[in-house]
């Protein structure tokens, strides 16, 4: 009787395969390996889980070209294997997107907003970035940050209203619009941990990803996602 751990693997292994070819509307003499480098060109989870698709690649050639019998494998992958493959297959065929993991009411803030308000809102809500908006127009990302440089800036003026500050007046301390980016909310959620890892490689950090449904900022945010969240990517 056939291994059942064999046969799980071989068919995810080849859904996996019609996958990656679907991704890059190959044609279907292209063999697994090439599929992947061509694959993970456009796709973040083919890079995340680039080397265990090769390692199962290697698994599926044992298993497949060197049997000894019909009801007899060389390799039998562990069951620990087995669940991986299956669990990489359904996130290739059915992606999980920033607009299914972060979909929120996001609380937005006019530039008009005193700083008094926006610090009551805070205390109760503990937010840490906010997205500020003239009339319906967004203009910026506040973070804590960038409150505290507007507190450096300030130290040594004796009186400070914080009914007269507004938001507009704290937006000019942050960093010049670099500190957020917006991105469609069908973003694999791969896709957005690597937009934050790069931003850091290239000596920035952000704040932030603003989710629209189509990545533009003219549209209405529908989710939000900070360096925390990144937690809960697998």
């Amino acid at each position: 009787m056939p291994s059942q751990n064999s046969a799980r693997f071989i068919v995810a292994f080849n859904k996996i395969e019609k996958t990656l070819k679907e991704i890059i509307g190959g044609a279907s003499y292209l063999t697994f390996f090439k599929a992947i480098d061509l694959a993970k060109k456009d796709n973040a989870t083919v890079r995340k889980y680039e080397d265990d698709l090769r390692e199962f690649a290697d698994l599926r050639n044992a298993i497949v070209h060197h049997r000894t019998a019909a009801e007899y494998v060389i390799a039998e992958p562990h069951l620990e294997v087995v669940e991986l493959i299956e669990h990489i297959e359904l996130l290739l065929s059915q992606p999980v997107t920033v607009g299914t993991m972060f979909a929120r009411t996001v609380h937005t803030f006019d530039a008009t907003d005193s700083l008094a308000k926006v610090l009551r809102i805070v205390k109760v809500r503990n937010f840490m970035q906010l997205p500020i908006y003239r009339e319906e127009e967004f203009i910026g990302l506040i973070t804590a940050a960038g409150i505290a440089r507007w507190l450096a800036q300030t130290v040594e003026e004796k009186i400070i209203s914080r009914e007269m500050i507004t938001m507009n007046d704290i937006l000019k301390h942050e960093k010049d619009g670099k500190n957020h980016r917006f991105i469609a909310s069908n973003t694999s959620v791969y896709e957005a941990e690597e937009i934050f890892k790069q931003s850091v490689m290239e000596g920035g950090r952000l704040e932030a990803l603003l989710i629209t449904r189509t990545g533009k900022k003219e549209e209405k945010l529908t989710g939000i996602i900070t360096p925390i969240d990144l937690i809960k990517i697998e």
